[in-house]
């Protein structure tokens, strides 16, 4: 059974940028939070005592909630309307990051931070979802999913600096409270511009939910605690066991359960399988580079504001990735923005593993990473379309959900295996031959995923 609710603004009536702008405020405000606390760890880590391993969960506690949730985010999208529950989400975001500010210890940062990505899983599908919906023409869909992925590339670009200057002239607490007056923002553009839309009556599958979140929870432990505790140790071995048991418990009842998570009409087709797949390997590979790169330049001697502008550049590529990829996708189609772009990514990320070292110079980091940063933003608007176009308006909320999820979860993945790396090898000369190999094999595999099974290829 379903109900519809009336815009108060018509989507029709509202220009298409503004309307962009304000549905992807949310997806900013996160972006440049995950960007900027890369820049504030080395603060943490003083100000509150906060080992590596800390940091780790500093980084990954966010995207644990994140991803363990959007499934629900998609859901309740579903069941209440998108509008509401992207209001919704950005209201719980806002607390989180106003309970990080305050925190007096890493403990407390943790907690908060699983808050925020509690807040983020509800707003991001419902981002997508009012997205799909705006928009009628697929052309011009396409190149607001582009603009879309650009505006989150910039913030993304921007978030390095923001959190330098931020770091550097109020102290890491100020990272957080920016994210308020932005939140607040959302709410009240979203209330007065967003079109209100179909709602549908569906079951939210809570055990499955739970059994998402406690399969993910398990593996953070052991990715994260692994290295410090010892793979053998109890805890270690106990966490493992669990994460195998509640995951293999959760893919049963997907496939025998009468209200799966995720329709069943989205796995007809194995693009859409497979462009989420490319989702979580691009994911491990970006934000584990991200989590690597701002601890070695750290290391070097840099502080938060010369961190944040030295990442500047490398963050930036995306955003002139995803701006090229929007005219190439509505031009040629999905599938060769992100067969070549994930090419050069890898072709680029061999290099760096043949020629980085300890000693290798700014200029010729920055340029290698640029290169590849630039084609994989090339890639990564034309997975996000292929998504949408196989869900269609339909099961977009629950797409788009699934899409989020699979990316987060590489990402937590890609800073977990990072930080193992960083615990297992003690010299950079090691740690970066070690990090660009997992980056590489990454992008090898989206690479394959892609030439055999997405062959989108019609102009969309």
């Amino acid at each position: 059974m379903n109900t519809s609710t009336t815009a108060a603004v018509p989507a029709r009536h509202v220009p298409p940028l503004l309307m962009l702008m304000t549905l992807a405020i949310g997806f900013v405000m996160a972006m440049i939070d995950v960007t900027a606390v890369n820049t504030a760890l080395s603060d943490i880590s003083v100000s509150l005592s906060v080992p590596l391993t800390g940091l780790v969960w500093v980084v990954d506690g966010y995207t644990l909630t994140f991803a363990a949730l959007l499934m629900a985010g998609g859901a309740l999208a579903d069941r209440f309307g998108p509008k509401t529950v992207y209001q919704g989400g950005l209201s719980v975001f806002i607390l989180g990051s106003a309970l990080c500010a305050l925190a007096p210890s890493g403990n407390a940062l943790i907690a908060a931070r699983l808050l925020q990505g509690a807040g983020a899983a509800l707003f991001m599908p419902s981002s997508l979802s009012l997205l799909t919906h705006a928009y009628e023409d697929q052309a011009t869909r396409a190149r607001m999913l582009g603009t879309w992925s650009a505006i989150v590339g910039c913030s993304s670009a921007a978030g390095p600096l923001v959190g330098g200057v931020l770091v550097h002239e109020f102290g890491w607490r100020s990272v957080f409270w920016v994210n308020v007056p932005i939140g607040l923002l959302g709410i009240v553009l979203t209330q007065v511009l967003a079109p209100a839309t179909a709602r549908h009556q569906r079951a939210l599958s809570m055990l499955s939910h739970a059994l998402g979140v406690a399969a993910l929870a398990a593996l953070s432990f052991v990715l994260i605690e692994g290295p410090v505790l010892g793979w053998a140790s109890p805890e270690v071995l106990a966490a493992g066991v669990a994460a195998v048991i509640t995951a293999s418990l959760l893919v049963r009842r997907e496939r025998t359960g009468s209200q799966p998570m995720l329709p069943k009409a989205l796995f007809e087709t194995p693009a859409f399988a497979a462009a989420n797949g490319v989702g979580f390997l691009i994911n491990f590979a970006v934000f584990g580079q991200l989590f690597l790169l701002s601890l070695f330049i750290q290391q070097g001697g840099a502080d938060a504001l010369h961190t944040g502008v030295k990442l500047i550049p490398m963050m930036a590529a995306f955003a002139v990735g995803n701006l090229t990829s929007g005219r190439i996708t509505a031009r040629v189609g999905t599938r060769p923005p992100m067969l070549y772009g994930l090419m050069v990514g890898l072709a680029v990320a061999l290099l760096m593993l043949a020629g980085l070292h300890p000693d290798t110079p700014y200029w010729l980091l920055v340029t290698a990473a640029v290169v590849m940063n630039v084609a994989i933003g090339i890639a990564i608007p034309g997975m996000t379309a292929t998504v949408m176009l196989v869900a269609g308006k339909a099961n977009a909320n629950s797409a788009a959900a699934a899409l989020n999820a699979n990316r987060q979860i590489g990402a937590l993945v890609g800073v977990a295996m990072m930080g193992t790396v960083m615990h297992v090898a003690p010299q950079w000369a090691l740690r970066l031959p070690l990090a660009f190999t997992l980056i590489a094999a990454a992008y090898a595999g989206a690479l394959l995923l892609v030439y055999r099974y997405i062959k989108l290829g019609k102009p969309v």
